[in-house]
């Protein structure tokens, strides 16, 4: 199935929805940095979260950023998404081995750990907006959960799965956000929760071919949906050597001439997507 997001309305705007099927960002990040599958399904489940809040912003250049830290051992999850369906993101421990739990799902509360979610929107003002919470459960969709009723007093649902393969590849990724507008009547709040508390897990219905427009069926069923957008989603990273040399430049003279020692190449190493770039001493001291 190809990447892709949509987002719809129903119970006369009452409701808002989203959900993305995103295997291939999920996977392409999984190759990128080498993680493990406990490291794979943290990040995965971080980087289908991004995608659908950064298709809440409406700014071209607008930026959504989840922090995931945590004293676990998989360190943290950072991830970055646009407004264009574009994501990036990284885990700092990505080889984390870790007992399955007793239902069979991997541990992702445990790699993460105890500590706090933070959502940093980049709107191009003078200072983006913060939120930090503590963690429920590092699980990812019980915090995000938690976040939107505390931080922004806004109702939500999030599900979101990642299944790995026996060869550690991504088999199945994606997830679903669903927020109630200010005024929603009783009784649509009471079948939405009706609806949410019957459904499969996320990863279930993809491995049952469900699309992202059939996740949303199955959530707002018995409501008037209506899909308001579609678009594709990716793994996009906009590093380069010019920009890596562009921040080179910003630092002393000293600091410099500690990264430059040596008469050999430095490597420059990008964080988010893991593609390396190699500097002369020349250039690093811009001579």
């Amino acid at each position: 199935m190809k990447d892709y997001l949509v987002r719809a309305i129903a119970a006369d705007d009452q409701i808002r929805a989203f959900a993305v099927s995103d295997r291939g960002v999920v996977e392409t990040a999984r190759a990128s940095h080498d993680t493990w599958p406990v490291a794979t399904a943290a990040l995965g489940r971080a980087l289908s979260a991004s995608l659908m809040m950064g298709s809440m912003m409406e700014g071209e250049r607008d930026e959504v950023t989840l922090q995931l830290i945590g004293d676990g051992p998989l360190g943290g999850v950072t991830v970055t998404a646009d407004s264009a369906g574009h994501t990036k993101g990284f885990v700092n421990n990505p080889h984390v081995d870790l007992p399955e739990k007793e239902n069979g799902h991997l541990d992702v509360g445990a790699g993460i750990g105890k500590g706090y979610l933070r959502v940093i929107r980049d709107m191009g003002l003078k200072e983006p907006y913060s939120g930090t919470i503590g963690l429920v459960s590092g699980e990812v969709a019980e915090d995000l959960t938690y976040y939107y009723a505390e931080s922004e007093q806004v109702p939500s649902s999030v599900g979101l799965g990642v299944l790995v393969d026996t060869d550690l590849t991504v088999r199945q990724a994606g997830g679903f956000i669903v927020q109630l507008m200010p005024g929603t009547d009783d009784a649509t709040i009471d079948r939405l929760s009706d609806n949410i508390s019957r459904i499969e897990s996320v990863t279930d219905m993809l491995e049952k071919g469900y699309s992202p427009e059939m996740m949303l069926q199955e959530i707002l069923d018995g409501f008037d949906m209506e899909l308001t957008e579609k678009r594709d989603v990716s793994f996009f990273c906009g590093c380069s050597h010019q920009r890596f040399a562009e921040k080179i430049r910003t630092l002393s003279r000293q600091d410099r001439e500690d990264i430059a020692v040596g008469d050999g190449p430095v490597e420059v190493v990008c964080r988010f997507c893991g593609k390396k770039y190699t500097f002369s001493p020349e250039e690093i001291l811009g001579r």
